[in-house]
């Protein structure tokens, strides 16, 4: 294979995550990424294309993009006005013609990667509306009469947060991999190669607080990787002694410097409640 990803030095990469990017780049087929958010879903196209040397195009999904932003756009507004105006740009069509992503992508004379971010937010008919485009990997120019075609095909990566489903013959065309959660282990490897120098009875006291908060049922949103990072620089940066951390006292369930963790009222009124029920028991 020409292209083998095993990962770069600023992303740890699990041997399973490995061989899914790999299986993709060998079928030659898109490969959807799901996962919660925070877990590396979209840096993981950034390091694909840094590891294999490739250029990066970056499709960023709105709930308001349609399937044809990615292909082109045609400005028959800008044509009318310049017509109106006498502009001789009028006579040629094409300057009026904006590529998109994919058009970027199949025009690109080194195979790029090409990444389309959170599919998910878009509209139900937009993964169906580039089946055919993403299959073929062609597409046809109404205003000009032209074929627009890969001189060889990207590698796609697609990130789903799961908002919603995905139709089925979408799902047919790609190569799937769910990114678990990291273990203990797994999280380690990735706090080491963003805080290289972190004193491990600090790694070690946060690590144990933050997979515990994660385990508290009826959280809504349980912290993420990348949450947890924010936190420990914050921890590092306030000089948070470690032994806080390691608190059993009720009252102080709620670590410090929690809002880089909890992200909304009802996860912190879970916890107070829970210190608040655990200092009644104590009494």
């Amino acid at each position: 294979m020409a292209d083998q990803f095993k990962g770069t030095d600023d992303y740890i990469v699990t041997a399973d995550l490995q061989v899914a990017v790999n299986a993709a780049i060998t079928l030659e087929r898109p490969l959807l990424i799901k996962g919660e958010p925070g877990t590396g879903k979209t840096v993981l196209a950034y390091e694909v294309a840094k590891a294999i040397g490739a250029p990066m195009i970056e499709w960023h999904i709105k709930s308001t993009t349609k399937a044809q932003q990615g292909l082109y756009e045609y400005d028959a507004v800008s044509r009318l006005r310049d017509s109106q105006l006498g502009d001789e740009r009028v006579h040629d069509i094409r300057n009026y013609i904006k590529q998109g992503k994919l058009w970027d992508a199949f025009s690109n004379e080194q195979r790029p990667v090409l990444l389309i971010d959170e599919i998910d937010k878009a509209d139900i008919e937009f993964p169906n509306d580039l089946l055919l485009e993403l299959d073929r990997m062609e597409f046809f120019v109404y205003e000009t009469g032209e074929v627009i075609k890969a001189a060889q095909r990207p590698i796609v990566i697609i990130t789903s947060n799961n908002e919603k489903e995905l139709p089925d013959a979408f799902l047919r065309r790609c190569f799937f991999h769910y990114i678990k959660f990291p273990d203990t282990d797994t999280m380690r490897s990735i706090v080491d190669v963003h805080f290289p120098n972190m004193k491990e009875r600090l790694v070690s006291s946060a690590l144990t607080k933050f997979y515990e908060m994660r385990d508290i049922p009826g959280l809504k949103k349980k912290p993420s990787t990348s949450e947890l990072l924010d936190w420990l620089k914050l921890l590092v940066n306030e000089d948070i002694d470690p032994s806080i951390l390691r608190e059993q006292d009720p009252k102080k369930l709620i670590p410090p410097l929690h809002g880089a963790l909890l992200k909304n009222e009802q996860d912190i009124h879970l916890f107070e409640r829970l210190a608040f029920l655990s200092r009644r028991e104590q009494r």
